[in-house]
């Protein structure tokens, strides 16, 4: 990301929030309820937003992803073989994929997953959208 810096979080930079393990919060929080689940769609979306935009993602497709998990299930979204456009960004949301499928019950847990997806693809708009306006 070059230009103007866009906080997710006002108490943590960029490098900060790239720095959660969303892996982890992927296994602890799919099947969880209140603070785990929290922050999954908390640090865990935010770190996973930032890490995507910072390597050009955009939201559809991250939007699309989901739809895919809640179509096919966590696994089989998985197991493809161009997850995005962009093959750094495929591995790192492989992973996070193969952490979920460990945990994801079908049609429950992939529900959470692509909810999950969805809110990561609405924080990379979000800061694409202030980036935008900030700059003219």
């Amino acid at each position: 990301m070059t230009g103007t810096k866009v906080p997710m979080n006002p108490g943590k930079t960029d490098e900060e929030s790239v720095q959660a393990d969303v892996a982890m919060l992927l296994r602890y929080g799919i099947g969880a309820q209140g603070p785990r689940r929290t922050a999954l769609f908390g640090d865990g979306a935010v770190g996973a937003a930032v890490a995507l935009d910072l390597l050009g993602v955009r939201p559809r497709s991250v939007a699309f992803l989901g739809r895919t998990v809640r179509s096919g299930g966590t696994a089989h979204t998985a197991r493809l073989p161009e997850l995005l456009p962009e093959p750094t960004a495929s591995d790192l949301v492989r992973g996070w994929l193969d952490a979920a499928e460990s945990v994801a019950r079908p049609v429950e847990g992939d529900e959470v997953v692509a909810r999950r997806l969805e809110a990561v693809a609405e924080l990379i708009g979000l800061r694409r959208t202030t980036r935008e306006r900030a700059a003219g």
